[in-house]
């Protein structure tokens, strides 16, 4: 039989985007069961530019408009959100080509630095072709007002009310843009987590907010492309709910982002800091329940 938690998610979605509802039978706390379970969609997403296939990725068919446009933004394929001039998601029995028209001084800058990447995995470099094309220059972040720890607090507190799609299947990432009071903005779902950190900076550029303004939180660990994607994005502080890699350390070092791990309840380590980030219990803040 399924449990409360499950009974009660399966209760009270009775569709879920971006997932299917496919049998399932099993074993839990010793008695055996026979369900419909939601199990989330991964497809494969082509991207190509100006008719020019450069990228196929798996990720959950949902906001691929601000996957297009963060991937672009993050990869550095694109300067600025303005330079996208139309996205058309074309389906077939293989999976979705997201076909981008963009300026021409990107596409130029695309063709200059090509790379393969087709078949990408989550170590985030499999198909890149040389060491140079590894770790890209990265604007140096400004330093902002200072951030009380109970903001980060406060938005790991909101994660799993606005996770939808993994409170149904249990299989994605979430990356979230918080206020610097600690309230989550803005929230995207993924099988991938670069993915979902991706539709996040598509969906702040799309909206033009000021990303500095905030913080990101991410459902998984910290790897060196996370930082480099949120870096790349302008964000000054990355919150990830598992550790870092000291290859993420030092790109954030390099950045002069400010960066937190074990990001859980009212705990976190800090990785790297600018002076950014203030420990110490803040009286102007209510503690996050």
């Amino acid at each position: 039989m399924q449990s409360a938690a499950s009974k009660l998610i399966a209760d009270a979605v009775g569709f879920c985007e971006g997932a299917r509802s496919l049998p399932v039978r099993g074993v839990r706390a010793g008695r055996s069961f026979s369900v419909h379970d939601w199990v989330a969609d991964e497809v494969p997403v082509a991207l190509e530019y100006n008719g020019i296939s450069h990228a196929v990725m798996l990720a959950t068919p949902l906001d691929l408009e601000d996957f297009a446009l963060g991937f672009s933004l993050s990869e550095g394929i694109l300067d600025a959100a303005h330079e996208l001039y139309a996205v058309e998601e074309e389906p077939s029995p293989q999976g979705i080509t997201l076909r981008l028209q963009v300026a021409s001084s990107a596409f130029a800058r695309l063709k200059e630095r090509r790379r393969s990447m087709t078949g990408r995995t989550g170590c985030g470099l499999c198909g890149t072709e040389s060491l140079a094309h590894v770790a890209r220059d990265l604007p140096v972040l400004g330093e902002g007002r200072p951030l009380a720890r109970e903001a980060i607090s406060r938005a790991m507190a909101q994660f799993f009310d606005l996770q939808t799609l993994q409170q149904a299947t249990g299989a994605v990432h979430a990356a979230a843009w918080c206020s610097a009071q600690g309230e989550v903005m803005w929230l995207r779902e993924d099988v991938g987590r670069h993915n979902a950190l991706d539709k996040l900076i598509g969906a702040l550029a799309g909206q033009d907010v000021d990303a500095a303004s905030g913080f990101i939180a991410v459902t998984s660990r910290a790897s060196f492309e996370m930082v480099q994607k949120t870096a790349m994005a302008g964000v000054p502080l990355l919150a990830a709910v598992s550790a870092p890699t000291s290859f993420a350390v030092a790109t954030a070092q390099r950045a002069r982002m400010t960066l937190v791990g074990f990001a859980r309840q009212h705990d976190l380590v800090v990785y790297c800091d600018s002076g950014r980030l203030t420990l110490e219990p803040s009286l102007e803040m209510p503690h996050a329940h």
